[in-house]
């Protein structure tokens, strides 16, 4: 209840300030599991897709943003659970495959942190390792704007990406960064 609250605040809000345009709305799987996977240039992404997204998105979030114990208490009522950076966060990990588990939506940002341009050496293999272990479809979408008052913000959502390996495919971290890595070549070439 307090997410749909939340949405219906901050889109009011958003309505009021920003020119938001959105492509590829059809492209959204309406149930079953599902991993968002965006690019991410501002502090106002995961709220915007979150809001214009018709399914509940229960993002990653690095664990820096719950320090404060009233914003944590907000994030995870928000459906939002910690995700430790600098380490291979098991915990982040398996709560991912719990929610996927459970035909929910999960968002990442495979970047790990704000980037203004597509560069491959701050993508994590998290994504492809979620993905193939969860047998879940990944959205990629693409968002870019100032977030300047009354300004335009675009977000293109692309077809979901089913990943496929070959028969015997070695599976380590080398591996799964090279998948990610080519999710993330699709996000960007929405932005075209």
């Amino acid at each position: 209840m307090f997410y749909n609250f939340a949405k219906g605040i901050v889109f009011i809000f958003q309505k009021l300030f920003f020119r938001i345009e959105v492509d590829g709305k059809e492209n959204i799987p309406l149930n079953g599991r599902l991993i968002l996977c965006s690019n991410h240039h501002s502090n106002w992404d995961p709220v915007t897709l979150a809001v214009f997204f018709p399914r509940q998105v229960h993002w990653m979030a690095k664990k820096e943003l719950f320090k404060n114990k009233f914003f944590a208490k907000v994030l995870l009522s928000l459906g939002a659970f910690p995700v430790d950076r600098e380490k291979n966060d098991v915990a982040a990990i398996k709560k991912s495959l719990r929610l996927l588990k459970e035909e929910r939506v999960l968002g990442i940002f495979p970047e790990g942190t704000r980037v203004k341009y597509y560069n491959e050496d701050y993508i994590k293999s998290g994504l492809a390792l979620i993905a193939i272990k969860s047998k879940s479809p990944v959205l990629p979408v693409y968002s870019e704007g100032s977030y300047k008052l009354f300004s335009k913000i675009k977000i293109r959502i692309g077809k979901p990406i089913f990943i496929e390996l070959e028969e015997n495919a070695i599976l380590d971290n080398e591996k799964y960064t090279e998948i990610s890595k080519d999710i993330m070549r699709k996000v960007y070439e929405l932005g075209g």
